[in-house]
């Protein structure tokens, strides 16, 4: 069985964890060490059976936990070198392995494939994790813009977690300064629900039968909103799509199991 772990997305911390093989491997540690345990313990996800983390890039929503984390669990982190030279200090006590864009590495029961996004950090990655069961897990937030990797690289997916950071009038009339709202809405900012949903479309086919809908603003954005945009480019596919949550993590997904209704 491959299951997916959504412990936690938004501005303030991000986390999740693919589970398959008697295995778990953790994607971002956004959270503190505690509260990843805590919210791993609410969803029955037993961190004794983590192998691995890896970390999309260095930014503190995805990291803050990291270091503490993999010491605590006895694990590698997995990162881009870029991430792990922006880290420094900060992975002190952690074994680093690093990642290298389009390549495929071998971890376990999993294998990881990861390519470049344009969000404006120091080499951030959009990340598949494929399972011994034959799961294709996407991760794609902090995106900047969907380039022609990130399209490629999401290609076949069963589940996929994707950024759906703000509505674009909520981000106007949010405010925040302009600058504020230029890098936010830039090319090397987040994704918009429009942008998520145009992203989304390509990518959809029989098999995609979870999109969760992550990263998203408290301040410029709403779950009614992102869900509006997706609907509109699902359309008839049997595809369940959830929003993940910052302050409380979602009942744990079996990805074997027959796609279901949309929820929130």
């Amino acid at each position: 069985m491959s299951t997916l772990h959504i412990l936690g997305s938004g501005s303030g911390g991000n986390a999740f964890a693919v589970s398959a093989g008697g295995e778990t491997l953790l994607v971002d540690a956004g959270f503190s060490a505690r509260e990843i345990a805590r919210r791993a313990e609410m969803v029955g996800l037993d961190l004794s059976r983590a192998t691995g983390l890896i970390l999309t890039h260095e930014h503190g929503d995805h990291t803050s936990g990291a270091a503490r984390l993999a010491r605590q669990l006895d694990i590698p982190v997995y990162a881009s070198a870029g991430t792990i030279g922006a880290l420094g200090s900060r992975l002190n006590g952690a074994e680093l392995r690093p990642l290298t864009p389009f390549g495929d590495h071998r971890h376990g029961t999993f294998a990881v494939e990861v390519c470049p996004t344009a969000h404006d950090a120091a080499e951030p990655l959009a990340v598949v994790v494929r399972t011994g069961m034959g799961h294709r897990i996407g991760f794609a937030y902090d995106l900047g813009r969907p380039t022609t990797a990130v399209r490629y690289l999401l290609q076949g997916c069963h589940a996929l977690v994707l950024e759906a950071n703000h509505d674009e009038v909520l981000l106007r009339t949010s405010g925040y300064p302009p600058v504020v709202q230029e890098r936010i809405a830039g090319t090397t900012g987040h994704l918009s629900n429009r942008a998520a949903a145009d992203l989304l479309e390509p990518l959809l086919h029989p098999g995609l039968g979870t999109v969760v809908l992550a990263h998203l603003s408290e301040r410029c954005n709403t779950a009614a909103h992102a869900m509006t945009e997706i609907r509109r480019v699902v359309g008839a596919h049997q595809t369940r799509i959830v929003v993940a949550a910052q302050e409380a993590p979602l009942p744990s997904i079996d990805l074997a199991s027959a796609p279901v209704a949309e929820s929130v």
